[in-house]
């Protein structure tokens, strides 16, 4: 995902192919550790707001990756904004085709 939002934005600068991977790499384990525990604490923001909370906790997520990656930038708040768009777009798209795999029954269509 963070090739295809480098490609698409100019403000995005991926750096080399190992340094591209590390992010995805470091991108990966943020949201799959830090951002659960960030939506938990941000709960009561995200009622008030209406979920525009959790939208501040996905740019986060590639803010801090920025910082923690060498090599990996991300220049400029919209581009941030429009970066975070892009990969929720992106998760969309994979959470509809993910689904459409499936059999009826909830099991995969290939395999058990």
């Amino acid at each position: 995902m963070l090739a295809i939002v480098a490609w698409i934005f100019d403000d995005v600068h991926a750096g080399t192919t190992g340094q591209l991977l590390t992010a995805a790499a470091v991108f990966g384990i943020l949201n799959t550790i830090l951002k659960p525990i960030m939506r938990l604490l941000t709960l009561p923001f995200a009622v008030l707001t209406l979920g525009l909370a959790w939208f501040g906790v996905s740019m986060l997520m590639l803010w801090l990756t920025s910082i923690l990656v060498s090599g990996f930038d991300v220049d400029g708040f919209w581009t941030y904004v429009w970066a975070t768009v892009v990969i929720w777009l992106l998760n969309v798209v994979i959470d509809v085709g993910e689904y459409y795999r499936r059999s009826p029954s909830g099991q995969p269509a290939l395999g058990h």
